[in-house]
């Protein structure tokens, strides 16, 4: 704070001197004209003209700090002016087309020709996406950097509206449904775990749906249960906004066992192992098939070697699906990409 504060002083004691050189100058030349012109001047407009230059300075000073504090106030109205014209989110829920309470069943995700762009008026960042993937399955998705595996995911929980085609899930389609509707269905293990300020236990179970029991089961499949006992408080243990006082590698298990508690039928991981040892990203992948092997798996991995065992892998590049196929035909395959990518790996 001091910092900043010091920082602030230095930057307007500079701009005084520099106003108040400006204002001797006015000072300057007003005396210097008076004594010029004195025949033709007289004392009273001498006197008012160099009064007034005094005042210069000051009324500059004024002058300056007034208009810098305009625009910097004048942020807020253009924040306000630009929050009240983003579009808002689609409905929670839609009562017309309000899937079943035990929707999703099996787990299927269709995807037909589907297109998705930041904002109107960009390029397309995924672009003609069609495939089906069967329900229980698991599906690895790879690429190099921009290729749109993130995108994929966010076009499936409409964070991202669609600018074309479709995605269905057991047959419905998530644009026609609320949100609320659609994201309560999904688990995702984010890249970057997200905690909240307050107990343990509201973060694993903010609606207080499950027993203790039952959260001491999924914090001890998710790795984490003897750490949660070391701690004075157990669940009470408060968490800090962002949950600070916890490792990276800590809130990313508490992000697995709030999706443990869950048990969607579709779990998306998004990089969910990137925070961890490779030690630890094997026990969480053994976790992961255990406890998911009847649930679709989407998994984003920069990591091969989590999902060399998947079903299927899709293959992205600028935004296109290029390769979908088993790892072991695409391996097979010397001239396809996951092989390339795979031998820079070394795991081959």
């Amino acid at each position: 704070m001091n910092y900043y504060y010091y920082t602030f002083q230095s930057i307007f004691r500079w701009l005084a001197v520099r106003l108040e050189f400006v204002g001797n100058c006015v000072v300057f030349f007003a005396c210097l004209f008076a004594v010029l012109e004195r025949d033709t001047l007289s004392a009273g407009i001498v006197g008012l003209s160099v009064t007034y230059a005094l005042n210069v300075t000051q009324t500059l000073n004024w002058l300056v700090r007034m208009t810098t504090e305009l625009e910097t106030n004048i942020v807020a109205v253009e924040r306000v002016k630009e929050y009240s014209e983003i579009p808002t989110e689609a409905p929670k829920e839609i009562a017309e087309t309000k899937p079943y309470p035990s929707w999703p069943q099996k787990g299927e995700i269709v995807f037909e020709s589907y297109g998705l762009r930041y904002r109107e008026g960009l390029d397309l960042v995924l672009k003609d996406i069609t495939c089906k993937i069967q329900p229980a399955e698991k599906i690895g998705i790879v690429g190099r950097t921009g290729a749109g595996k993130s995108s994929l995911s966010l076009g499936l929980f409409r964070i991202i509206e669609k600018a074309k085609g479709r995605i269905l899930i057991d047959g419905i389609d998530i644009s026609s449904i609320g949100l609320h509707d659609l994201r309560s269905k999904l688990t995702i293990i984010p890249q970057e775990p997200i905690l909240f300020s307050g107990t343990l236990r509201v973060n694993l179970d903010p609606f207080d749906t499950y027993s203790d029991a039952t959260i001491w089961r999924a914090l001890e499949q998710a790795h984490l249960k003897s750490f949660v006992e070391s701690l004075s408080r157990g669940l009470q243990h408060e968490c800090t906004e962002g949950g600070e006082n916890l490792s990276v590698g800590q809130r990313q298990l508490v992000c697995l066992a709030r999706a443990l508690l869950r048990k969607s039928k579709i779990l998306l991981l998004d990089e969910a192992t990137a925070a961890v040892d490779l030690e630890t990203d094997d026990l969480i992948q053994q976790t992961i098939r255990q406890e998911f092997a009847d649930c679709t798996i989407l998994t984003i991995a920069h990591r091969l070697n989590t999902v060399m065992d998947y079903n299927r892998i899709m293959v992205l590049s600028a935004g296109k699906i290029i390769e979908f196929d088993s790892p072991q035909n695409l391996l097979n395959s010397r001239g396809s990409v996951f092989y390339a990518m795979a031998s820079d790996a070394h795991l081959l």
